[in-house]
């Protein structure tokens, strides 16, 4: 039998532009935190209200997009029950960032670095097969970009990012370009993602993304998946915090 729990939220209030915002990211974060598990039934309507200080449609919004992100479903006659994880949609913005906040193990960056070398090994083997010279020249001035902004954290991470990224147009690949955009996105959204890369690691970065591009500029596509799911497994585990 389903319990009915009533997460300990709402304490705080927002300006009224962002309580339905609000009020996802509170209910993502109780079921992402497990505080409702699935099976569970979400309070009645009338019960959030109370809890969130909103009104009726706030909370009538903030279950649509719940369902949206397949996080609760509707049951004919009992309420709005828990889905769950395997039904969740991990890729959404709120929900993968809602995870990687409360992941204290840092399971899921773990597992995203895994994800993301997957993906973009076989888009550095579509880029190396593709390219053209004017779309090395992009890339290329994405590494230039990178060498001389190497004292600057910010504007090193954001032409790091533009490196991946225009090898992801190269390669002409939208489904799998498109996942690992999201997850490098989602990623690059948590302080955690960045955590303690050590003295040497924009050094090994540059080498990295160098022979990156030069598997690319040859052509060689086994190469180029090689040295791409090298660097995000190596760059993950310099940055990676340890207990």
């Amino acid at each position: 039998m389903p319990s009915t729990t009533t997460p300990r939220l709402g304490a705080h209030r927002t300006p009224a532009a962002r309580l339905g915002v609000q009020v996802v990211h509170d209910l993502v974060s109780a079921i992402v935190t497990g505080e409702v598990a699935p099976g569970d039934l979400l309070p009645t309507e009338t019960e959030l209200c109370e809890n969130f200080g909103v009104s009726r449609t706030v909370i009538r919004e903030s279950m649509k997009r719940l369902e949206e992100k397949g996080m609760v479903s509707v049951v004919q006659g009992r309420g709005t029950q828990i889905a769950p994880q395997s039904e969740w949609n991990i890729l959404d913005k709120v929900v993968l960032g809602t995870m990687i906040e409360n992941d204290e193990t840092l399971g899921i960056l773990d597992e995203l670095a895994v994800v993301r070398g997957q993906l973009e090994s076989s888009i550095a083997a579509a880029a190396a097969g593709a390219r053209s010279d004017d779309e090395l020249l992009i890339i290329h001035g994405h590494l230039d970009t990178m060498h001389a902004t190497a004292e600057q954290r910010e504007a090193f991470a954001a032409a790091d990012v533009a490196f991946h990224f225009a090898v992801m147009d190269v390669a002409g690949d939208r489904l799998a370009s498109g996942i690992a955009r999201s997850l490098s996105k989602r990623a690059g959204e948590s302080s955690r993602y960045y955590g303690a890369p050590g003295p040497d690691a924009v050094r090994l970065t540059l080498d990295e993304h160098q022979r990156v591009y030069d598997a690319i500029e040859a052509g060689d596509a086994e190469a180029a998946a090689r040295e791409m799911r090298d660097h995000i497994a190596l760059a993950w585990e310099r940055r990676r915090i340890r207990d």
